[in-house]
């Protein structure tokens, strides 16, 4: 099969020999249910419930994120250092070339997109994001195993492009002519509400794309030529290198850098520490309402 680089379906994963690829559980659940509260070991407890066969567990605080680093300014779930990364990928397995799957229980939304993004980073092409996530393999009535799964593990040692993919907060101050696309819901983009971060609103100039938009009714992507015509009336004028992705804290940010890739407009880049980030000084500007002013 030809290495998928975006997304890849459940029909192509199913025939897809196990051994012939490092497939990733990045189910994560960050409230608990009825709560409000963080609930960060829910999605392993789903995993070890139920999985798709091979799939090894990715945690999103521990494996995709370095929250040590959130007294720097980085954001809620800062990304992990190169090194980090490398030994969490050297654990499972990974080998240069092999195909990378990742799925979790919103099409991407959550930890999945931002594996697939911590890959790119790193220079890896071999992966791709389950179109559906894990209700679309379970609907299909596709196999499913139980427990934990250990692989042969592998050494590893890789290196981020942040200039080519990363916008620190230097940058994205300064640098003309970019366009920058805020993914969280509306009512947070506009400040209306916000249940995590310090103070609510936007960046001043931000647009708002939630990442929900990327998806069709059945919760998978929207057809390619869709998502290319919704980007670019976002764009206008302005190239994909000019695109910068945000949210709250740098996660479903990833999820709209996936749907312009989908959509063949290459080349965007994430502020990571995003919204989160952003108002850890503040000194710096605050917007409000529906405009991006």
């Amino acid at each position: 099969m030809t290495a998928k680089t975006t997304l890849i379906t459940v029909d192509d994963l199913a025939v897809l020999p196990v051994d012939a690829a490092l497939i990733v559980d990045c189910r994560f659940d960050l409230m608990a249910p009825g709560t409000g509260d963080r609930d960060p070991g829910k999605g392993e407890r789903d995993y070890r419930e139920g999985h798709i066969p091979g799939a090894v567990y990715a945690s999103l605080d521990t494996d995709l994120s370095d929250l040590s680093r959130q007294a720097e300014g980085l954001g809620r779930h800062p990304l992990p250092l190169e090194s980090a990364f490398s030994a969490v990928l050297s654990r499972w397995g990974w080998r240069p070339g092999m195909q990378v799957v990742c799925y979790d229980a919103a099409n991407g939304a959550l930890a999945a997109a931002r594996l697939w993004w911590l890959l790119k980073l790193a220079g890896v092409r071999e992966v791709a994001v389950l179109d559906g996530g894990y209700p679309a393999w379970v609907a299909a009535k596709l196999p499913l195993e139980t427990g934990d799964v250990v692989r042969e593990p592998s050494k590893v040692d890789l290196r981020f492009d942040a200039n080519q993919y990363l916008v620190d907060h230097a940058r994205l101050r300064d640098e003309p002519g970019r366009v920058l696309l805020d993914a969280r819901a509306a009512p947070r983009y506009r400040g209306e509400v916000e249940p995590i971060d310090r103070v609510g609103g936007h960046v001043p100039g931000a647009l708002n794309r939630p990442f929900a938009d990327n998806l069709d009714a059945d919760g998978r992507f929207k057809p390619v030529a869709v998502l290319r015509e919704e980007f670019l009336a976002l764009l206008g004028a302005h190239a994909p290198r000019d695109v910068v992705h945000m949210c709250g804290s740098g996660v479903t940010a990833c999820h709209n850098l996936l749907a312009m890739e989908v959509a063949g407009l290459t080349g965007s880049r994430l502020y990571a520490p995003s919204w989160s980030g952003w108002v850890s000084d503040p000194a710096r500007p605050v917007a409000k309402g529906e405009s991006p002013g």
